[in-house]
């Protein structure tokens, strides 16, 4: 049987007229009826299918497929690749700038540094710091113009904020909490005017007061780069541009003047972005000291400390003469919206 089979295959790979004369043996029509149905089509009945691309004028396309199987790779290289490029869509303009969005400008250009006022050649004789009581007139606070001139998107991320805390504490826990925390904040500035004014540490009260010890464990670090202190929690005014405010500090940080702004926080705050508007704030009271009569000196520099109830290193933000700059034209900006909308 295994004989038989090898030699039907052996004639399998003959000539197909060959192969015909093999189904015209009667031994293989008895002995393998079912294997004519496998052979050439030519046996069967059926008609014979036709392939799409025997129609093809394969003439005509010689040469396109001569040039595709002539060629290993692409013709293609980088450089006929830029140059269909510049063609269809001409050259890159590799010198345009960066389309910046428009900013604004204040309307009122009024300097930051005064260039009127007059600084004495000695100083005051006094060794204590200014300290004027705020008085209560028409004018609009600094807070004040911050609060009301907000933007949309810190609208409403304060407000969800707000939800949130409501829904965890009640509205009576929540009206607690920012009550303590105004009462912290209070707390936290006595004694850091009471360590500025006796350049000693704070009182043994002071420290052990669990509402405050962890802000001023925060700061000690900064403390020491602080000397010769002007001005503690003393009312401001531009007289120009009649707004006014209660400023936190004056003092030089390491050797440079500054408006000191004290900020206590709950959550880390490392980069001066993290602080919203209190670098507004802190411009605003720069450019209120200069135009301010009471005080024969000048300020340019800034400078944002938060501190921390758990007692972390507090952050320092320093803002050099051309930040401060920046955020008073900011400030001129939210103050014109202030006034427009009242």
């Amino acid at each position: 049987m295994l004989l038989v089979r090898m030699k039907f295959l052996q004639l399998l790979s003959r000539k197909a007229g060959k192969l015909e004369m093999l189904f015209q043996i009667p031994f293989c029509q008895k002995q393998f009826p079912y294997m004519c149905l496998a052979t050439s089509a030519c046996l069967c009945s059926k008609k014979k299918k036709i392939n799409s691309y025997e129609q093809v004028d394969q003439e005509k396309y010689k040469n396109l497929v001569y040039s595709v199987t002539s060629y290993k790779t692409s013709a293609q290289t980088p450089e006929t690749i830029f140059e269909e490029d510049n063609l269809l869509y001409g050259p890159p303009d590799k010198q345009r700038p960066p389309v910046k969005a428009e900013t604004k400008t204040p309307k009122n250009c009024v300097p930051l540094i005064n260039p009127n006022k007059r600084i004495p050649l000695l100083n005051s004789d006094s060794n204590l710091p200014m300290k004027i009581a705020l008085q209560k007139t028409k004018m609009p606070s600094v807070t004040r113009i911050l609060q009301q001139t907000i933007s949309p998107q810190q609208a409403f991320y304060l407000e969800r904020w707000k939800q949130k805390m409501i829904l965890e504490l009640g509205k009576d826990g929540f009206a607690e909490y920012t009550k303590n925390l105004f009462l912290q904040g209070e707390l936290f500035h006595a004694a850091l005017e009471s360590i500025f004014l006796s350049e000693e540490m704070a009182t043994k009260e002071q420290r052990e007061d669990v509402a405050i010890s962890g802000y001023l464990s925060s700061v000690q670090h900064v403390l020491k780069d602080i000397s010769e202190v002007k001005a503690l929690e003393s009312a401001v005014q531009h007289e120009t541009l009649q707004y006014l405010g209660l400023v936190d500090c004056v003092a030089k940080y390491r050797g440079q003047l500054c408006v000191i702004d004290w900020k206590t926080s709950e959550k880390p705050k490392p980069s001066l972005k993290n602080t919203f508007d209190n670098p507004l704030q802190v411009a605003a009271y720069i450019g209120a000291i200069n135009h301010d009569a009471n005080y024969d000196f000048q300020v340019s520099c800034g400078l944002i400390v938060v501190a921390y109830k758990n007692g972390s290193p507090a952050h320092p933000h320093f803002m050099d003469p051309d930040l401060c700059s920046q955020y008073w034209n900011k400030w001129l900006l939210r103050l014109e919206e202030y006034m427009d909308k009242n």
